[in-house]
């Protein structure tokens, strides 16, 4: 095994990370990492050549940590993958559905199968993450308690899959970055084709009135969508703001390139960072379509 053949992700084997790294890059051996941190200082060492980092669940919201680490990580997002959540309810083989007394999960899996554990009338226990509890149920072997867990999960520690599907919400999805040490800038697409490539940058802003609406106006009058714009404090400080932004384009359009300069003009000096150009995933205009939107 090579380290260009290897992906690192946060967790232990069987979470819904490995699932994505698995799904995306089926070739490639997985690396488990304690840390998120630990996940983007393999591929800087070079004990990787990937990391899949979640950002966002469409229920959970954003994985703050990351909005965190993605600008000072030294890293360049090179993909995104979108990976629907499927949870299963995992127990000790010869297990029943009467015989379970309690779950075990995160705690976000537990919010998200409130109605499967109502309705088996099981006490919930909170666990570090998903794959952790399947871990401790396999070791446990008692077949009154249960974990919360990918099926990944359950072929990796021989558990049974008790019941499939227990998410509450059928969109139940989460969004990942694929990170790499060096950038993979797409080429423009060519006309007609359809192909849209996004644009991640953090940016901050004087402290004068009006600076984010004036920083954003050159994305308005250049027709640039912008689909996801973030805010969270830097430094511990009240008064100082970053902010995260995806947009559609490629920094060679003559469109973005102007509303990266209007930008960069009323954001503070050097405070402008591309963290990735690369080719959108088809899920997030299918998922559009889905629900009826533009």
């Amino acid at each position: 095994m090579t380290t260009s053949n290897v992906i690192a992700f946060q967790g232990l084997p069987g979470a819904y990370s490995d699932l994505s790294c698995r799904t995306v890059f089926p070739d490639m051996t997985t690396l488990p990492c304690a840390t998120f941190e630990d996940a983007f200082a393999a591929v800087r060492e070079g004990r990787a050549a990937l990391a899949m980092i979640p950002v966002e669940n469409s229920i959970a919201g954003r994985v703050a940590d990351n909005h965190h680490l993605l600008p000072e990580g030294g890293l360049h997002i090179i993909g995104e993958h979108f990976q629907r959540v499927n949870h299963q309810l995992l127990a000790p083989k010869g297990a029943t559905l009467a015989g379970l007394k309690t779950v075990r999960s995160h705690i976000q899996a537990l919010s998200q199968c409130r109605n499967m554990t109502r309705e088996l009338g099981l006490t919930a226990i909170s666990h570090a993450d998903t794959a952790g509890a399947a871990a401790e149920i396999a070791k446990l072997g008692d077949p009154q308690h249960a974990a919360i867990a990918s099926s990944l999960a359950a072929d990796i520690y021989g558990l049974d899959i008790l019941k499939g599907g227990i998410e509450d919400a059928e969109h139940n999805t989460t969004r990942f970055l694929i990170l790499s040490r060096d950038p993979k800038t797409p080429p423009l697409p060519a006309e007609g084709t359809g192909a849209k490539i996004i644009t991640t940058f953090v940016f901050r802003v004087r402290s004068v009135p009006a600076a984010l609406y004036k920083a954003l106006g050159g994305f308005a009058t250049n027709g640039i969508n912008m689909t996801k714009l973030e805010s969270y404090m830097v430094g511990g400080h009240f008064t100082q703001t970053q902010f995260y932004a995806d947009v559609e384009g490629h920094p060679e359009e003559r469109s973005l390139r102007l509303a990266l300069e209007e930008l960069a003009f009323f954001a503070r000096a050097g405070e402008v960072k591309i963290l990735g150009v690369y080719p959108a995933n088809p899920f997030r205009y299918q998922e559009s379509q889905r629900i009826g939107e533009d």
